[in-house]
């Protein structure tokens, strides 16, 4: 099994995305208010060669997101793209020798403009998502929410994703994606509130596909919720969990907009070290002794 991590040109957005600056309505508000731009970053997506078939987690951006509607004061105010059609997920793909109709399945982690701009590359493939981003993305209340459902194809009809309660580290649910079960995904809400992530088991360790649970590898371990997160509370519970699962287990974990995810990839780069995974478990074993409540006997 092989995992590509594949660029489909760039984004601008604010820093205060990324890392959310004060709490409430304030902090999301600051992506559009805030002057400061953050640099260029890539947007990823992934392809898992996989026996039962290709696997793509996102389809990237597409190049008619250079030009966004300007009635909406984020598209107008906080995000650019960079993208030209040779850039998009479809060409990337055939770079590699793997064409639309070796795609078998689609995974989306949400339906931001960024993570659904290649659908049109894949109308043979079965499409999975979450069925509450699905709902809350459509009409009219999903574009003033910064979904462009306009621009979906017309044959766009995806699968809700079929939790079940079995959990996964962590996460009380998962969803099997492969027959094997050696592809899963996981309820990381936050970003969006029906945000997913897909997890791919490597041998000894597993690789998190992470889509925006956070937009850095490093903002995930601090905590550091994003400026666009509805609830700030349900943002940290899932970086809790996301810290939690890289010490139960090796793992590389790759948000889609952090521009080392690519080279984690490559090098197999760890969270956590299996020593400090240890030492990170033992802590956290002894402080839910020490809050535990006393038996009485």
């Amino acid at each position: 099994m092989r995992i590509h991590a594949i660029t489909t040109g760039r984004v601008r957005i604010k820093q205060a995305q990324i890392e959310g600056r004060g709490h409430g309505l304030l902090r999301q508000l600051q992506p559009m208010l805030s002057p400061e731009w953050a640099d260029w970053v890539p947007v990823y997506a992934w392809a898992i060669e996989h026996p039962e078939g290709v696997i793509v987690v996102d389809t990237g951006a597409n190049a008619g997101l250079k030009s966004l509607p300007r009635w909406h004061p984020y598209f107008q105010f906080s995000v650019r793209f960079d993208i030209e059609p040779e850039q998009e997920l479809g060409p990337r793909l055939r770079q590699l020798g793997i064409g639309a109709r070796d795609v078998r399945t689609v995974v989306l982690t949400h339906l931001h403009i960024d993570h659904d701009g290649g659908l049109a590359h894949f109308p043979h493939s079965r499409i999975l998502a979450s069925g509450g981003e699905l709902r809350r993305a459509s009409g009219l209340r999903g574009a003033m929410l910064g979904y462009l459902p306009n621009r979906w194809p017309k044959w766009f009809d995806p699968e809700p994703l079929v939790w079940q309660p079995s959990s996964f580290g962590p996460f009380q649910r998962s969803a099997r994606i492969t027959s094997a079960g050696d592809v899963i995904a996981v309820p990381t809400p936050g970003h969006t509130p029906h945000h997913v992530s897909v997890v791919v088991s490597d041998g000894d360790r597993q690789i998190m596909l992470a889509g925006d649970a956070s937009y850095l590898e490093r903002t995930m371990l601090s905590g550091t919720v994003d400026g666009v997160s509805a609830n700030e509370a349900m943002a940290q519970t899932t970086l809790a969990k996301i810290r939690a699962l890289c010490a139960q287990r090796p793992t590389i974990y790759l948000p889609s907009h952090d521009p080392e995810s690519a080279d984690r990839l490559n090098e197999r780069e760890l969270v956590f070290e299996p020593q400090q995974a240890k030492s990170i478990v033992a802590a956290r074993t002894g402080e839910l002794k020490k809050h535990a409540a006393p038996v009485n006997n």
